[in-house]
């Protein structure tokens, strides 16, 4: 395995341990809190993050095209659930560095692993802030996962598809000049970090 692909691994399983962190603790009674999420709940986002980790694992074995692994479940344990399902994920991470991911549900293109797992490490970074938001608790992560998602976030386009029903990110919230780089990340993604 590349050197750079073992470290992009680590940094998504550190991202994924934290949003189980912060998921742990999460009673049914949480399961209704607001999320920044617009129009869901806390329910509503573990189903979303769950279904995204069971969809990436599907890319992973070369079963993306299939989108019921993409669709959100109800679940009478979503957080037993979604631990089931991140650890899934980064199992079938760890032996797709060869493989090209077919994701429909985020990008028409094929892509690389490296490219595939960059994608889950900002979604996992920024939904673990939104989990924390959802649930009045700080949120830090470590400086070399903000690190390594900033230039991601950014590059992702900021465009009119950002306006469409179902877009992944909202558009852009303007910073100013010290924001820090998780603030940075926030706002590129559309969520205001001054939550």
């Amino acid at each position: 395995m590349h050197t750079d692909f073992a470290n992009l691994l680590d940094l998504d399983r550190k991202a994924v341990t934290l949003s189980i962190d912060l998921l742990d603790p999460v009673t049914a009674e949480d399961l209704s809190r607001p999320t920044p999420c617009a129009g869901w709940d806390l329910a509503d986002l573990i189903a979303h993050m769950t279904a995204q980790h069971r969809g990436f694992a599907a890319a992973a074995a070369g079963h993306g095209a299939d989108p019921q692994p993409w669709r959100p479940v109800p679940a009478d344990d979503p957080v037993a659930g979604y631990r089931t399902a991140a650890a899934d994920v980064l199992t079938a991470f760890a032996t797709a560095e060869d493989t090209l991911f077919t994701m429909p549900e985020i990008t028409p293109r094929t892509i690389p692993a490296r490219m595939a797992v960059g994608f889950h490490l900002v979604d996992y970074v920024v939904h673990g802030w939104d989990v924390a938001v959802a649930r009045g608790v700080p949120f830090d992560p470590a400086p070399e996962l903000v690190a390594a998602t900033l230039p991601i976030a950014l590059a992702v386009p900021d465009d009119d598809q950002r306006l469409s029903p179902g877009a992944p990110f909202r558009p852009a919230v303007p910073v100013t000049e010290a924001a820090t780089p998780l603030q940075r990340l926030l706002a590129a993604l559309g969520r205001d970090p001054v939550r």
